[in-house]
């Protein structure tokens, strides 16, 4: 491992033909972070591919705190007797639940993805 840092360090190696190592930079993407997504995979490159997948995942977790949001309202209005329906409201609770899941899931599934390449050898 020190030998990689020590020839990224040097720059190219021209005895074996090999180019510059590029320091790896994993940015995390929390759910306090969600808003500074784009601009994360925007300041890594113009890959049009994480461009897209920044831009579904700050807008997913937009739509899950807006789930949220919902879903502690008719709380609220529930626990005042002012809720149209049980049913709506359980139906808000489970939508704002599944999708705070699904995001907790593609995390996950990120940094297991991040973890794998870090342990290849090279």
């Amino acid at each position: 491992m020190e030998e990689i840092a020590a020839i990224g360090a040097i720059g190219a190696t021209p005895a074996l033909g090999l180019p510059a190592l590029q320091p790896i930079v994993a940015p995390s993407l929390t759910l306090g972070a969600a808003n500074n997504a784009s601009s994360i995979a925007a300041s890594h490159g113009p890959s049009a591919s994480s461009n897209n997948f920044a831009a579904w995942f700050a807008q997913e977790v937009q739509a899950s705190n807006s789930k949220m949001a919902i879903a502690e309202q008719d709380m609220a209005k529930l626990a005042t007797g002012q809720a149209p329906s049980l049913h709506e409201v359980m139906i808000h609770l489970e939508e704002a639940k599944l999708s705070l899941q699904l995001l907790a899931q593609v995390r996950n599934r990120l940094l297991d993805a991040y973890q794998e390449v870090m342990r290849m050898q090279v």
